[in-house]
């Protein structure tokens, strides 16, 4: 299993307005984002973590960094430390969740062998970003999220520590507690060391905490820097604590048509109600996908009896297999109503709007070494930026 270790974290000091500096993770901002969340403040953390300008940005958020340290915008713990994270919420169905999990630093190994495991096929990104900031700065900024198979990670993390930051934004609180007490810490690393970690979040930053190691050891011939590990978030995979959104599919490279008669052979289409979010939940109530043509009328896409046999149990998956050798190339696109606009607005063809991915069929296919289709599910509420920032192993200059 991957060791999960404290750190001493570089955190904003008490006494920061925290609404001015933290920020959401970087892959869900658009420049529009970066632009409003960077005129908060000069010490918002998007100014290190979504460096803009030329060739030399890296460089220039690496000195930034650098600066606040020094000048204590940004203080480090005195002592290696775990911080817990409490988010509490109300779900789009209405039902307040509470998820803590605990960040800490994460063993970077290779995956399968490990203890650590992707749970999706990964889409493959060419941008080097997140590989030039981190050789720049030397620093975790944005967590990656881990899901525990143990059990009782969530008892361990029950009892508060030291409040060390909140935050309330879009509805969500975000709290986070250190814990330094060597025994809790113990504890908390045994539970971790229990059982596989999948990954939810983040495949491409821990990716990214692979490459960097590797570099790390051909620069140093050392495997026990601090670049051996990453930032992460790890909480229980419990049905009670996460909140999972749906993923949608739009299609481009055919048409209407022939996308409409591809999918025919696997699914009944019935005509549909006007999509809107409320239809998400009859959805899953009564087991259907729903097809969004370029006008915004819907129809059902009824799974036909015998169609998927031998066909894991995801939306996804059923539509990679109706679709298999089809010329349709698919995008992604998280929420109904924009799915819908997306899809009215020309430039593509259609839209299938899907079902969230249980719990269930996300801890069986982690326990039988299998991967989900790319973009199988969206977890809520996404973890803010800058509570916590990991220091690794410089790069030798």
């Amino acid at each position: 299993m991957p060791g999960f270790r404290p750190f001493r974290a570089l955190r904003y000091p008490a006494g920061t307005a925290l609404e001015a500096v933290i920020a959401p993770p970087y892959d869900v901002l658009s420049d529009v984002d970066v632009a409003e969340l960077a005129g908060r403040d000069p010490h918002n953390i998007v100014h290190v973590d979504v460096p803009t300008g030329g060739e030399d940005r890296y460089r220039v958020a690496a000195s930034t960094l650098a600066e606040w340290t020094r000048t204590g915008v940004l203080a480090r713990d005195e002592e290696p430390s775990l911080t817990i994270y409490r988010m509490r919420f109300t779900d789009q169905a209405g039902t307040a969740r509470s998820i803590v999990g605990v960040l800490g630093g994460l063993e970077v190994m290779p995956y399968g062998t490990s203890g650590v495991l992707p749970h999706e096929r990964i889409t493959p990104k060419a941008s080097t970003d997140r590989l030039d900031l981190t050789r720049a700065t030397a620093a975790n900024l944005s967590p990656v999220w881990g899901l525990s198979l143990a059990g009782g990670l969530t008892a361990a993390l029950a009892a508060p520590g030291e409040p060390v930051g909140a935050l309330t934004v879009e509805g969500v609180d975000h709290v986070v507690e250190r814990v330094t007490d060597p025994a809790r810490i113990d504890a908390i690393a045994a539970i971790l060391a229990a059982d596989d970690i999948l990954i939810a979040d983040g495949h491409h930053r821990y990716g990214v905490s692979q490459q960097y190691r590797d570099e790390v050891r051909a620069a140093t011939g050392r495997t026990d820097t601090d670049a051996e590990f990453t930032l992460a978030f790890v909480n229980e995979l419990v049905e009670d604590q996460l909140s999972i959104e749906a993923i949608h599919r739009v299609y481009t490279g055919t048409t209407f048509d022939e996308l409409r008669t591809g999918l025919a052979g696997s699914f009944d289409l019935e005509p549909a109600p006007e999509p809107r979010p409320e239809l998400l939940a009859r959805m899953v109530e009564l087991g259907r996908l729903l097809l969004i043509a370029p006008d915004g009328s819907a129809q059902w896409l009824i799974p036909r009896a015998g169609a998927f046999d031998g066909v894991r149990a995801l939306d996804g998956a059923y539509l990679e297999h109706a679709l298999a050798g089809s010329a349709a190339q698919v995008d992604y696109q998280h929420g109904l109503s924009e799915l819908v606009e997306r899809v009215t607005s020309g430039g593509v063809t259609a839209g299938v709007a899907i079902r969230p991915t249980s719990i269930a069929e996300i801890e069986r296919t982690a326990r039988e070494g299998l991967l989900m289709p790319p973009k199988s599910t969206f977890f809520t509420p996404k973890l803010r930026t800058g509570f916590v920032i990991r220091p690794t192993q410089p790069l030798p200059s």
